[in-house]
Order: C-alpha cells, then sequence, then structure tokens
C-alpha cells in the first residue's frame, strides 16, 4: 500500500544525486540547495516563507526504501556533530547511497532508517512511538540518535550506534511520495540546525550563539527573531509588549550589559545601568514596567548584587546588602523584590522592599538549593524550584513564606516557575536527569513545559537546545499569548 514520507536526513556521497536535478537550485533558508534524487517521473519542489520560517516540499518518487531512493531532498554540507530538528505536517492524501535518516510515514510508522553502503538494502530501528509530528537526528561521531514525540509528549529516542558515513555529509529535509503517480507535500516547521557544545567545553569559559525566540501558545509555533555568535540570556518582555530586554553574557570585554531589543525593527539598543556593566541573568521589570532589578557583579568582591534602576536607564541603586543575591520576582505592588540567597553556604529565598529601606527576610529554610522565586499576579503566592524532595520540582508557598506545597512531581528536574499574566498557566523549565538536581548548565537537551496553575499535568510547548539563559526570568508577553526565550547551538 503505498504511504508517505517526510524526514530529516543525514546523508554522505549524494553530490552527484543532487547534482542531476534538473539545475542547480539557489539556497534555501538554512539549506545550501533541493532537488530531486533519483529520477523521479514526477519533479519535486521545496520553498521557503521567511515570514512564517517555514519550508515547504513536494515530491513523487517511488520508495526511500531496499537498494532505490527517489525522493525531493533541501540539503546542507556539513561536517561533525549536529543536530537536526522540525515539526512536520503531512498535507495532502496520498539514489542509493548510505544514509541515515530520522522518518515519519503515512501511515503512522516512526523509525530511523539507514543504509551502510552504497546499493545496499535499507534497515531501520523502529520508534516505539507512532504518529510523531516532532523529530530530531542527531550525529555525534558515528552515532546516530533518533528522537520522535507527538508534540506535547517528550522525546522517545532510538539509537544506532555505529554508523559510518565519513566526516562531511549532506543533511536536511526530504520527501517521498512512494508513488511514481503521485506528488506528496509536507510543511517543515520549527526547523533548526545545531551545532552542539564540543567534547572539551568549560562551562563559563566557552560559549555557543544564541537564538532569541518567541513561541506561540496556540499554535506551537516558534519564530527567531535574532540571532548572535556572541551569547546572550534572559529575555524580559516589556509593559508594552514593543521589546524584550536581554544580558549578553562571558567573560570577555563588553559582555554583562543589557540590551532592549526592538521587536519592529529587530535592532538592539544599550541599555545604561551605569557602573553596573557586569549584569547576569536574574533581571526583572517591576509588574508597572516602570523599574529594572538587576543583579550585578562588577562592584566590591564580585559576587552578585540587586540593584534598581528605571527601565529607560539611569545610575543603580543598591537593595542587597549580602552577596551573592539573584534577584528574580517583583510584587505586584511594587513593594517587595524575591530573590536567591547564597548565605553560609546555604541558598534559600529571601524577600526584601524593593526600596532597599529594610533587612531582608528568610522565606525557605528547608536544606539544599531553593531558586527561581516569583510572584503570582495576585501576590498571593511565590512560586520557586527546590531541591528539597531529592529532585528538583516546582514549588509553591504564601507569599510570607507559609504553606510550601510541590506543585511537578516527576522525573524532571523543573527550574524556574514564570506565571502567566492572568495566573492561569505556569511555563518552566525541564532538564533530564543525567543533569545533577541542583545544576541548570548550558547547552543541554531540555523542554520548555507549561502547567495549569490549578491543577493538572504538564505538556512539553518547545524541545529546546539550551538550558542556562533560557528562560530565566518572566518572559510572558502582556497579553499572555507569546513566550520569549533564548536558545544556542552557534551560527549553523
Amino acid at each position: 500500500m503505498p504511504f508517505k514520507t517526510t524526514s530529516i536526513l543525514a546523508t554522505a556521497a549524494l553530490a552527484a544525486a543532487v547534482s542531476t536535478a534538473s539545475g542547480p537550485a539557489p539556497p534555501l533558508g538554512q539549506f545550501d540547495g533541493h532537488g530531486d534524487i533519483g529520477s523521479p517521473r514526477l519533479s519535486g519542489s521545496a520553498a521557503y516563507n521567511a515570514v512564517s520560517q517555514e519550508y515547504t516540499l513536494t515530491s513523487a518518487g517511488l520508495n526511500m526504501w531496499a537498494a532505490r531512493d527517489e525522493f525531493h531532498f533541501a540539503w546542507k554540507r556539513m561536517t561533525g556533530d549536529f543536530i537536526l530538528q522540525a515539526r512536520v505536517e503531512l498535507v495532502g492524501t496520498g539514489a542509493d547511497s548510505p544514509y541515515a535518516d530520522a522518518a515519519v510515514h503515512g501511515d503512522g510508522l516512526t523509525s530511523l532508517q539507514y543504509r551502510r553502503t552504497k546499493g545496499a538494502a535499507t534497515e531501520e530501528v523502529r520508534s516505539a512511538i507512532e504518529g510523531a509530528d516532532v523529530i530530531q537526528l542527531e550525529r555525534k561521531g558515528n552515532a546516530y540518535t533518533f528522537s520522535a514525540a507527538r508534540f506535547g509528549e517528550p522525546f522517545t529516542v532510538s539509537t544506532l550506534p555505529d554508523l559510518a558515513l565519513g566526516d562531511e555529509v549532506y543533511a536536511g529535509l526530504f520527501l517521498c511520495s512512494h508513488d511514481p503517480d503521485v506528488v506528496e507535500k509536507a510543511v517543515f516547521r520549527d526547523v533548526r540546525i545545531i551545532r552542539p557544545a564540543k567534547d572539551g567545553f568549560v562551562p563559563y569559559r566557552d560559549y555557543l550563539g544564541s537564538q532569541l525566540e518567541i513561541l506561540d501558545l496556540a499554535s506551537g509555533h516558534r519564530q527567531v527573531v535574532h540571532s548572535a555568535a556572541d551569547p546572550f540570556e534572559a529575555p524580559n518582555w516589556t509593559k508594552d509588549g514593543r521589546a524584550l530586554l536581554y544580558n549578553t553574557s562571558g567573560r570577555v570585554e563588553g559582555r554583562g550589559r543589557l540590551f532592549r531589543f526592538d521587536l519592529a525593527t529587530r535592532q538592539p539598543a544599550l541599555v545604561d545601568t551605569g557602573f553596573a556593566t557586569r549584569n547576569n541573568n536574574d533581571h526583572v521589570l517591576s509588574f508597572d514596567g516602570t523599574m529594572l532589578a538587576i543583579s550585578d557583579q562588577s562592584q566590591g568582591d564580585g559576587k552578585s548584587t540587586v540593584y534598581t534602576v528605571p527601565v529607560g536607564g539611569g545610575t543603580p541603586k543598591r537593595i542587597t546588602t549580602q552577596a551573592p543575591s539573584y534577584m528574580h520576582g517583583w510584587s505586584p505592588d511594587g513593594k517587595f523584590l524575591v530573590y536567591t540567597g547564597g548565605r553560609s553556604d546555604e541558598y534559600d529565598i529571601y524577600r526584601i522592599p524593593a526600596d532597599g529601606s529594610g533587612p531582608e527576610v528568610n522565606l525557605t529554610r528547608s536544606k539544599g538549593l531553593d531558586d527561581g522565586p516569583e510572584y503570582s499576579p495576585d501576590g498571593r503566592f511565590v512560586y520557586f524550584n527546590s531541591v528539597r524532595g531529592g529532585t528538583m520540582q516546582i514549588w509553591r508557598m504564601q507569599a510570607d513564606g507559609t504553606d510550601p506545597r510541590p506543585i511537578t512531581n516527576d522525573e524532571y528536574n523543573n527550574w524556574f516557575p514564570h506565571v502567566s499574566p492572568d495566573g492561569q498557566w505556569i511555563a518552566f523549565l525541564s532538564f533530564a536527569r543525567d543533569v545533577s538536581p541542583s545544576d541548570h548548565p548550558y547547552y543541554k537537551r531540555v523542554y520548555l513545559r507549561l502547567l495549569p496553575a490549578g491543577s493538572g499535568f504538564p505538556r512539553v510547548i518547545a524541545y529546546v537546545y539550551g538550558g542556562q539563559g533560557t528562560i530565566n526570568v518572566p518572559s510572558w508577553s502582556p497579553d499572555g499569548r507569546m513566550l520569549a526565550f533564548v536558545s544556542n547551538g552557534g551560527l549553523p
């Protein structure tokens, strides 16, 4: 029975096959070119919509199996390790080189397919999941890892440990109809070509580039609005919805500054924070949007200290007398700040008057790390993450620190709860259990998840390569329809 296939593909030795397509094709978004492979009877096509950041492929083709291939391929020459990721929608009814691909079939089959040598039969590792629409293929040396999910669910993972395709491969998107007389269509959204951290990477010394992304909660669609080779982190959304604030990171001269990114012009502009020139990724706008609380490390002993400054810039006012202190939340009435403080080798949640007029108050006293505090929009609760149960989970307590209760309890290490403007939803970051519960490192495969504030189960809203700096601070749009975050992976 004929069926459709859409895939992310990593393949070697397809240069000759691509050159036999009907004339050279120009670059296509992130890809070097595209063309038919294997001379299908009906020509395929590929298009990129720069506004929606979507790729649309059409293709006929007898097969992508056994020892014969016919398909349409959008490709990029790549060497070394990489991760390819996409969300796939099949639209409609209906070469023989070594390769590895992550395949989603029209009949629901999801598999890692591969051919070891030229002309050999195709083999496969079937995934336990069927009907996936989010797929990811990762290459690390000669190992290929295939991750698949139905959008909203965690990945199911399959691995092929020993497929030698050579250093340079052609990586990209392909479509095969499996019927030489039928042209099928597929749309690839949220396509990411990721260069992961290399072996020997040293945190806080070595950095990858960053992408500023906006996530539409209704559709799940992600849009990249800014990319840079230098690292940046932690977007806040301004009260008027017109801009995002973020900090640059690292120890190179000029990093540690805050920038206002205008969403209309797509240009960043420096925010004047006076002497505070080593800001980290813990900065928060007041609920009325007029003030900015920052965590700066440029003064004294170089430990993080909380200051406030007008949102348009100015001379910072010191608020915390003890350090390190990492800013996380502003009370809705503007009277208090909540933050993480390191005191006597223990990290707890503290509250202090926003004008610095009074002493700090310790709100948590459990052994182990408490972090990421943030007020609910009505001011009744403070949400935070705590390792007190063994893994890092999201907790909620009264604003005075009483009655702490866990609101997540699963296999992930969950960080940085951010409450929607209407108080109905909580967005947070989830690391797998191979990450220490008390750590939130750079450059990991992480999930952004969304949880009803009342009760229910979290669902995945974005599959991200990031971690530290991705969503440390409140980053909901004022209307509650979107989230801003940072992903990593360098510029492909």
